[in-house]
C-alpha cells in the first residue's frame, strides 16, 4: 500500500490534521504523521514525533518552546522536517506528502516538501495559496490548494476543502505513469513568446536526433528551475536560445532569474549553445506597475497584464558583458549564436522594437568580452529564421556527439 506523509503542527491544529489523516486513509492510502508543532502535546501519537523533527534540523523542541521565538522555531523545525521528509522518500517508505497550514505551516510543509524531486507527489492545502507563490514553491512541483477558510476547525467548509486534498494526494500517489518509450537523453531549451518559432524548430530537429526536449518558459521560474536541473544532473546539454531573464535581472523587471542564470551548464561542463534571445525587452506588468524612472522609455503592451521595455544600447553593451563573462567560465563545449537581424518577433524591420543600433552594441560588447573557450557563430538573420533555429540545435547535436564519442 502506498503512504502519504502528513506535515503539521499538531500543536495548534491537531483536529485538523487528525481529520486530515483519516480522510486520507479513507480514500485507501496508508499515513505517516511528521508532527511539527513545539508547544503542546499532540492529540494523538505522530509516527514521527517534533522532538525528533528538532533534532533533525539541530535543535530542542522544548528550548524552542521556551524560547518563545517563533521565527527560530519555524527554521529548525522546517530543516527537521525537510531532512526527516528527503530521507523516507529516498528509502522508498513515502510516496507522497501533504500539509496544511497558514503562514508557519505552510512555510515548513514547502521547505520539507523541495528537498523531494520534481515528480514525487506534493500538496499543501494553504490560505497563502494565492498571489505570488514564489517563496513556497521555488522550483519544485508542489500543488498549493487555497484553504478559503482559516485552518481551524472542522466545519461544513473546511472539511470539503480537506477531504478534496486527501482525495487529490491520495490519487497522486496510486497514479500509474503512462507507459513510456525507451528513455531518450534529455536536452533544455528556453523560449519565450517572442522566441517561439525558432525553438519549436529547433525542438523539431533535436527530436529527430533522438533527444527529449524539456522547454522552459523565459519567466524567471523557468530558467530557475533549468538551472537547478542542470545541478542535479538530469541534462545532458542545453539549447539556451532565450537569455531574456537576464535583461530582468539588469534592469529590475520582474522576470529574473537571479544572478546565477547563465552559470549552471558552464559549471557542469555540459555542452550548451547560447543565442541572445529576447534580450531586446525588459517585463513589467500592467502599465501603472512600471517604475517612474523608466518614464518616456519606449514600451509595447503585450497584452494588458505585460507591458515590454525597450533595452538601450547602453543596456545591451552591459549585457553582452556580463553573459560574456559567464560563459568565458564555461569548463564545457560553448557555442554563441548571434543573429544579427533581430533577437526577438519583435525586434526586426518594421517591428516596434526594431533597433539595430541596440542589438550592435549588445553584440559587439559580446565579442570584445568572450574567452576564446566560446565558439561565436554569426548568422545574417533574425533569431526566429528556420535556418538559424535549424543551425543552433545541429550545434548542439554536434557537440553531444563529440562528448559521447570522447567518454568512449
Amino acid at each position: 500500500m502506498k503512504t502519504v506523509a502528513v506535515i503539521g503542527t499538531l500543536d495548534t491544529k491537531g483536529v485538523e490534521f487528525a481529520f486530515l489523516k483519516q480522510a486520507v486513509e479513507r480514500a485507501g492510502v496508508a499515513t505517516l504523521v511528521i508532527d511539527t508543532g513545539i508547544l503542546a502535546a499532540p492529540p494523538f501519537t505522530p509516527e514521527i514525533g517534533a522532538d525528533m523533527v528538532a533534532a533533525a534540523g539541530g535543535g530542542d523542541r522544548a528550548a524552542l518552546a521556551a524560547g518563545k521565538d517563533r521565527g527560530a522555531a519555524v527554521a529548525v523545525m522546517a530543516r527537521g522536517a525537510a531532512e526527516i521528509l528527503g530521507r523516507l522518500a529516498a528509502e522508498g517508505r513515502v510516496h507522497g506528502a501533504i500539509g496544511m497550514g497558514g503562514g508557519g505551516g505552510t512555510s515548513i510543509a514547502a521547505a520539507a516538501m523541495r528537498s523531494l524531486p520534481v515528480g514525487f507527489p506534493k500538496l499543501i492545502v494553504s490560505t497563502l495559496a494565492a498571489g505570488d507563490t514564489t517563496a513556497i514553491v521555488g522550483v519544485k512541483d508542489i500543488t498549493l490548494m487555497p484553504a478559503v477558510v482559516d485552518i481551524s476547525g472542522i466545519n461544513r467548509l473546511s472539511s470539503q476543502i480537506i477531504a478534496n486534498a486527501a482525495g487529490a494526494i491520495a490519487g497522486m500517489v496510486t497514479s500509474e505513469p503512462l507507459p513510456a518509450a525507451a528513455a531518450k537523453p534529455l536536452v533544455a531549451a528556453t523560449m519565450f513568446g517572442v522566441t517561439t518559432p525558432c525553438v519549436t524548430r529547433a525542438r523539431a530537429v533535436l527530436g529527430a536526433a533522438g533527444y527529449e526536449v524539456l522547454v522552459f518558459h523565459a519567466t524567471g521560474t523557468g530558467g530557475r528551475t533549468m538551472e537547478e536541473l542542470v545541478r542535479g544532473g538530469f541534462l545532458r546539454g542545453v539549447l539556451d536560445i532565450t537569455t531574456t531573464e537576464l535583461a530582468d535581472e539588469l534592469v529590475g523587471g520582474m522576470l529574473s532569474a537571479g544572478p546565477d542564470r547563465l552559470e549552471a551548464a558552464g559549471a557542469a561542463g555540459i555542452p550548451q549553445v547560447v543565442s541572445v534571445g529576447a534580450l531586446d525587452m525588459v517585463n513589467f506588468g500592467a502599465p501603472d506597475t512600471v517604475p517612474a524612472r523608466h518614464a518616456g522609455r519606449l514600451f509595447y503592451q503585450h497584452n494588458p497584464l505585460v507591458t515590454l521595455m525597450r533595452t538601450t544600447p547602453e543596456e545591451n553593451a552591459r549585457l553582452g558583458a556580463i553573459i560574456a563573462g559567464k560563459l568565458s567560465r564555461a569548463t564545457g563545449p560553448t557555442v554563441l549564436m548571434i543573429p544579427e537581424r533581430g533577437i526577438s518577433g519583435i525586434d526586426v524591420e518594421g517591428k516596434p522594437f526594431h533597433d539595430p543600433a541596440a542589438d550592435a552594441a549588445l553584440f559587439a560588447a559580446l565579442r570584445a568580452n568572450l574567452g576564446p573557450n566560446v565558439e561565436v557563430v554569426t548568422f545574417d538573420t533574425d533569431i526566429n529564421d528556420p535556418v538559424f533555429a535549424t543551425a543552433a540545435a545541429e550545434r548542439l547535436v554536434a557537440l553531444l556527439g563529440d562528448v559521447d564519442a570522447a567518454a568512449r
